[in-house]
């Protein structure tokens, strides 16, 4: 699986405090393995973002993604759950 970063989510992903990284960093090794992993509570958005999945990073961080046609990943945004406005 090849993971591709969002302009935005890369723009997110610098502002964010360093224990923060480390954590997603971590996340996302499990993600690579199997993005469908208990650890990561990985679910399906609704509303606006219906067409996202989301996994968490701590109880306050998630990172937004989805697949594309070639069923690689696209990571669209990480954060606290102000994301999702």
């Amino acid at each position: 699986m090849e993971i591709f970063y969002s302009p935005s989510f890369a723009r997110s992903y610098k502002k964010l405090p360093d224990i923060i990284k480390d954590k997603a960093e971590k996340r996302e090794k499990i993600f690579r393995k199997d993005w469908k992993d208990a650890r990561l509570k990985t679910h399906k958005l609704n509303g606006k973002f219906s067409e996202f999945l989301a996994f968490s990073i701590d109880n306050s961080y998630r990172i937004i993604f989805d697949f594309d046609e070639n069923k690689n990943v696209i990571f669209h945004g990480i954060g606290d759950h102000d994301i999702y406005r």
